[in-house]
């Protein structure tokens, strides 16, 4: 798998590279549309990279491309959106799946109806029962489970686990693998995406137990960073880890100044950017890989965080 990834970015860089030098694609189709439907809204730090990602593939295959999402996390209106994609018969449909059960319908229309579909991000487990062609992310109980081993490794006993995204099968399964690599006693810390709701439960959390010595974020930006300012001010920097999936400036900032442990590199902008490539490839040569697409994880670390900074900083990292 691995060696088929490394062959697959290869050629979409090449692609790229043709596209940027200003020689276009012999197309076989004109006029290519591809939608993307994500439960992530881009102006969350997370899903700006995403949608990044998307943007850059449009202009290096020279296809159309539209990024859409609800207001919120809205699986009802997720399934909506899916479905008046469907109605405009793109070229192509990328979709994630947070919610097998609330979007099946609406993913095996697509399927149905002889649109292409590559899921993204989440849903890597359900994602070809519901006829999609291939995912492009990470397995995230796997990457959980790493997350705790790592932790467990560092001395950690008792973490909490935040959840600001309840409801989202792959933060469930995200704080499941933690738990199970960890080792010790964690629980489930369930917020929203406010950051300082966030915050201020993470404070209570401290305060409350004084044997937490571990919390796990499941967003950088959302999650992490709160997470991090609720160690520093509750005076036990050094005595509790934190970590999160995802990347944002700030926490790898805080990593390589010892502040926080890792992040967790799932590389969104590949999410974003490789399904397009697929797809615009798929319309025009019909070719299309024959696999899942494995996007991370990457432990980032204090060793690596300050030369992600800066690309995390331009929303590709």
């Amino acid at each position: 798998m691995k060696r088929l990834f490394t062959s697959m970015l290869t050629a979409a860089a090449a692609v790229g590279f043709i596209a940027a030098a200003g020689t276009a694609p012999a197309a076989a189709q004109d006029d290519i549309n591809i939608i993307v439907v994500s439960h992530g809204q881009a102006s969350d730090p997370f899903w700006s990279v995403v949608k990044n990602g998307v943007a850059q593939a449009g202009k290096d295959m020279g296809v159309s491309v539209d990024y859409r999402a609800p207001e919120t996390f809205d699986m009802v209106a997720m399934a909506q959106l899916i479905d008046a994609a469907v109605n405009q018969e793109p070229a192509g449909l990328v979709v994630s799946i947070p919610d097998a059960d609330a979007l099946g319908d609406s993913i095996r229309k697509a399927v149905s109806a002889g649109i292409p579909v590559i899921s993204m991000n989440s849903g890597s487990d359900v994602s070809a029962g519901l006829g999609a062609a291939l995912h492009v992310g990470q397995e995230e109980y796997d990457a959980g489970k790493k997350a705790g081993e790592k932790l467990k490794e560092m001395g950690g006993k008792k973490a909490v686990c935040v959840n600001h995204e309840v409801g989202n099968v792959s933060l469930d399964q995200r704080c499941e693998g933690f738990a199970e690599g960890f080792g010790g006693a964690v629980s489930v810390l369930p917020t929203t995406n406010d950051p300082a709701e966030i915050l201020s439960k993470v404070k209570a959390a401290l305060a409350s137990d004084g044997d937490i010595d571990t919390v796990m974020a499941l967003g950088a930006g959302l999650a992490g960073e709160p997470a991090v300012q609720a160690v520093k001010d509750s005076g036990l920097v050094g005595k509790v880890n934190v970590a999160t999936f995802d990347l944002s400036a700030n926490f790898l900032q805080s990593v390589a100044d010892g502040d926080a442990a890792f992040a967790i590199d799932q590389q969104q902008y590949l999410q974003g950017y490789l399904p397009v490539v697929f797809l615009a490839n798929n319309a025009r040569y019909g070719l299309m890989p024959g696999g899942n697409v494995p996007s991370g994880p990457n432990l980032i670390t204090k060793e690596k965080a300050a030369q992600v900074v800066e690309l995390s900083a331009k929303g590709i990292r």
